[in-house]
């Protein structure tokens, strides 16, 4: 992959900011160098300066030399950080990348600049890893930087391009959904147990049998239909099972919580 030449700030180095971060040095999109990192306390960022990545507590002095602005606080810190960084822009140089949930890019134009250049940007926690399902969207941004942050979060996962009326959508069954998932994988590894398992073979079971299930549709591209009817044969035991989940709500809950998540994830940020 060609390297990013420019410099690329990261205000509010939590969770998500800081797996961006090792995502992009780890992928040789950027080196350390060219990315700087901001956090209220630093001293949680010691590692990383020993690594070369520039760490401030100083989100204005740091926007004044980027090139690339991430926005990785929590919507409620949004407009706080908006009001220190406003001074100090170049619209017609920066591009800004929001990850703040319920967050319009209107919204953080009305703030910064009209012509200010924002992407929003829904990643989920297995950005740590790699392997985030990223959703992007924009309502002013050149094509040109679209693709930019198309190409920066591929290097940590699978990218799809929305509208942007869809991104609390795409929170939910994205990023709340990794939740989901993995509320379903303890779930099987806890009924492993009560049918004779040790509590860590039951996990490990579990983990690999809905990574074997996921891999499964990637890789075949097929349809989940298509999968389960190749494990249910006639008055076996996979039906018995499905059916019984069925019976007592198992999809009906699984998407009651998704339209659930959908609605909060609206309602996260107060624009005033």
């Amino acid at each position: 992959m060609e390297q990013y030449k420019g410099k690329i700030a990261i205000l509010g180095s939590g969770n998500i900011g800081l797996s961006l971060a090792k995502g992009l040095v780890k992928a040789n999109y950027v080196s350390p160098s060219q990315i700087s990192l901001t956090r209220r306390n630093v001293a949680g960022l010691d590692a990383y300066a020993a690594h070369g990545y520039h760490v401030s507590t100083d989100n204005a002095a740091v926007v004044a030399n980027a090139d690339i602005v991430v926005l990785a606080v929590l919507p409620q810190q949004l407009n706080q950080l908006l009001d220190q960084i406003k001074g100090v822009l170049d619209v017609n140089k920066q591009l800004f990348i929001s990850v703040a949930s319920g967050v319009s890019c209107a919204d953080v134009r009305n703030k910064l600049a009209d012509q200010a250049q924002v992407v929003r940007a829904m990643p989920n926690t297995a950005i740590a890893i790699g392997q985030s399902m990223t959703c992007v969207a924009t309502d002013n941004a050149s094509e040109a930087n679209v693709k930019e942050v198309v190409r920066m979060f591929e290097t940590v996962g699978a990218v799809v391009k929305i509208n942007e009326d869809l991104m609390t959508s795409a929170t939910a069954l994205c990023a709340c959904g990794i939740a989901f998932f993995l509320r379903a994988i303890r779930a099987a590894s806890q009924g492993g147990v009560e049918i004779g398992f040790h509590a860590d073979e039951a996990l490990k079971m579990a983990v690999q049998t809905a990574k074997g299930a996921a891999d499964l549709l990637l890789q075949m591209e097929s349809h989940p239909e298509q999968e389960i009817d190749k494990v249910t044969s006639p008055k076996g035991c996979t039906i018995a099972g499905l059916n019984e989940m069925e019976h007592n709500g198992f999809s009906s809950s699984l998407i009651k919580g998704i339209k659930l998540s959908a609605e909060k994830a609206g309602a996260l940020y107060t624009k005033e």
